[in-house]
């Protein structure tokens, strides 16, 4: 006879039948081989686009082409092993030189934009959350830059930044934007800020969109004004959307490429980038070494966005920090309403 009892909530147990074993956590017999059948596809896609490439990059960094004789006796190009001597000249001699100015640069422009960037954007987020007329309008134009492709917005800012472009018109001088120095950094910069920035602007905006009103409704019954609810509310509760868009800029930073290779050019100290650098190297078959730089580049953009995720990226959906607010707004109201 099975005896039967009743639990607090009602539900009545009994000893027959043991516990399903989706009940128990435990995994069914066939469920583990379905989930590597959907994901399969995704990992062999992953596995030719990325992991091949950087083994291949990887392998071709150890050798290098070198002039020799072959068995009858005609000279010929032949890719020699050379072990880490490609990663030991990016720090002596000329390719160490160039290399160290690349890095350089390529840090220069990604702090310098991204900063640029946030703030612009978050500006730009500001404006575009407050009701007024022609908000709509005003959303549409500031997606205009971000549409137009790389290559386009580099050669319109190079005919702005000719000799005798609407820049030096402007300004009523004769500035060599596209020459070699500072002048050249700082078209980069204003070219990839006027283009970048609506993304940031247009990732924050969203994340402000989610935020609920009756947060703002607390805050102004407590007498908060703008700039109080700005430091905290708006900044804290859109910190996890403004993150993942920094973090964002900041990988495509570290790779840039097109804009300063087409509004400036190539073989410019002042602007070659890490990645402009190893275009340099294969276009001039030293594969070897365009593989090494290749491979730093990496190593670079892994680092920085393995450390920019630890130290910023605590509390990454603001989960916590929106329910610390909104459970305060809700006391707030509570006690105004007595």
């Amino acid at each position: 006879m099975t005896t039967t009892t009743a639990s607090p909530a009602g539900e009545q147990t009994g000893a027959a039948g043991p516990a399903s074993p989706h009940r128990r956590g435990k995994r069914t017999p066939g469920e583990g081989r379905m989930a590597a059948m959907l994901l399969s596809p995704t990992i062999l896609v992953l596995v030719l686009v990325i992991v091949y490439p950087l083994l291949s990059a990887v392998h071709q960094s150890l050798y290098r082409a070198e002039s020799g004789l072959d068995v009858d006796g005609f000279v010929s190009d032949v890719d020699s092993f050379v072990g880490l001597a490609n990663y030991a000249d990016l720090f002596a001699g000329e390719s160490g030189r160039r290399f160290v100015n690349a890095f350089a640069n390529t840090t220069f422009f990604t702090v310098s934009t991204v900063f640029l960037e946030t703030v612009l954007g978050l500006c730009l987020a500001l404006a575009m959350n407050r009701a007024f007329r022609g908000r709509s309008f005003l959303r549409a134009s500031i997606l205009v830059p971000w549409a137009v492709p790389t290559a386009v917005s580099g050669l319109l800012w190079r005919w702005i930044f000719q000799s005798d472009g609407i820049a030096n018109t402007l300004l009523g001088s004769e500035i060599l934007w596209t020459a070699e120095g500072n002048a050249s950094k700082l078209a980069v910069i204003i070219a990839e800020v006027w283009k970048t920035a609506p993304f940031i602007g247009l990732l924050v905006l969203a994340g402000m969109q989610v935020i609920p009103g009756e947060v703002y409704e607390a805050a102004k019954i407590d007498g908060a004004g703008w700039w109080r609810q700005l430091g905290s509310i708006t900044l804290p509760l859109v910190k996890p959307t403004l993150l993942v868009a920094v973090l964002f800029r900041m990988l495509d930073a570290l790779r840039m490429f097109d804009l300063p290779f087409v509004l400036v050019g190539p073989g410019k100290e002042s602007v070659e980038t890490l990645s402009m650098l190893a275009w340099d190297e294969s276009n001039q078959l030293r594969y070897g070494s365009a593989s090494a730089f290749a491979v730093m580049l990496f190593l670079y953009v892994a680092v920085v966005a393995i450390v920019f995720v630890k130290v910023l990226g605590a509390d990454i959906t603001g989960a916590k920090e929106l329910k610390l607010i909104t459970k305060k707004s809700r006391t707030t109201k509570a006690e105004a309403t007595r």
